[in-house]
């Protein structure tokens, strides 16, 4: 076999793979989940977990997915950031939305919640010593988080609220994009409110976060961040998680575990990409329909 023949075959195999990955980016999954966490005698509940939806205005397919997820009947829905990928698309995170404004909802943002995306070489993924920027071409954040909040969905960057899910009692907190070091947890830090239901949300899941959140003896955490690795190996899983959370807890539902206690963690694998890298692999986007028990079932 020659060299051109040698660089050909190459060429193709690289151009199937991208077309696989671009595919299977589109292969739009819902995860069913069931987790004991909730105080004892409670109902179960049913939480539909969205993250790093990276929607722009074009992205007719994605939108019409995420607004079909309604017919789910979640009891409460909670986004962990990356909601926008263009200059124009807060009116285009409400159009897939849809009707699941109108149920109890819980938001923290992320880094691409401020920033456009850029172009990036994704073997930077895997340095450990790169620079975080938390800086770039801004976004409508702003316009985003009123659209959410005059929905009646709570706003939970450092900060808490409580609701009421029949007779539950949640106690819900929240930190800013600990990635690009938005988040303060000394603003929420201390115990959650007695029986009830001790939910955390944070963007990315840093250690740093998740630690305090298992201090103050949170019952759940959601998070998102990771896409799951993204690019993946088939039978091995995630190469990187852009985080420093281990890789075999890129996605799904877990534990974490201090030397004080453990914790469940969920980790989205989120729906989107950034529009410049537009390929999944052994990691298809995703939602979570979280059914949530008693500890004691």
């Amino acid at each position: 076999m020659s060299l051109l023949d040698v660089i050909a075959l190459g060429a193709t195999a690289g151009a199937g793979a991208v077309g696989y990955g671009y595919a299977e980016s589109m292969a739009f999954t819902t995860r069913h989940l069931d987790a004991n966490v909730l105080p004892q005698g409670s109902e179960p509940i049913r939480v539909l977990h969205l993250s790093d939806l990276h929607i722009t205005p074009a992205q007719t397919r994605k939108i019409r997915w995420v607004n079909s997820l309604n017919a789910l009947q979640p009891d409460l829905v909670v986004v962990t950031g990356d909601f926008l990928a263009h200059q124009l698309a807060v009116p285009a995170v409400i159009e897939a939305l849809g009707a699941l404004t109108e149920r109890p909802g819980l938001f923290v943002l992320g880094s691409n919640d401020y920033f456009a995306p850029e172009l990036k070489n994704p073997f930077m993924y895997f340095s450990k010593s790169r620079t975080i920027k938390g800086h770039g071409r801004s976004l409508p954040t702003q316009d985003l988080v009123d659209e959410l909040t005059r929905a009646g969905w709570s706003d939970l960057n450092n900060a808490q609220t409580s609701l009421s899910i029949g007779a539950l009692q949640i106690h819900a907190r929240g930190t800013n994009d600990p990635h690009i070091k938005k988040d303060d947890y000394a603003k929420v830090a201390g115990k959650f409110a007695d029986g009830a239901f001790a939910l955390g949300v944070t963007h990315a899941p840093y250690s740093r976060v998740l630690e305090s959140f298992s201090r103050d003896d949170a019952d759940l955490v959601l998070a998102g961040h990771t896409h799951g690795g993204q690019v993946c190996i088939p039978f091995y899983g995630a190469l990187v998680t852009n985080c420093d959370l281990p890789t075999k807890q890129a996605k799904g539902l877990s534990t974490f575990t201090t030397s004080q206690r453990s914790m469940p963690l969920h980790v989205s694998a989120g729906v989107g990409t950034s529009p410049y890298t537009q390929i999944r692999i052994a990691c298809r986007p995703e939602a979570t329909l979280l059914t949530l028990h008693s500890k004691n079932n």
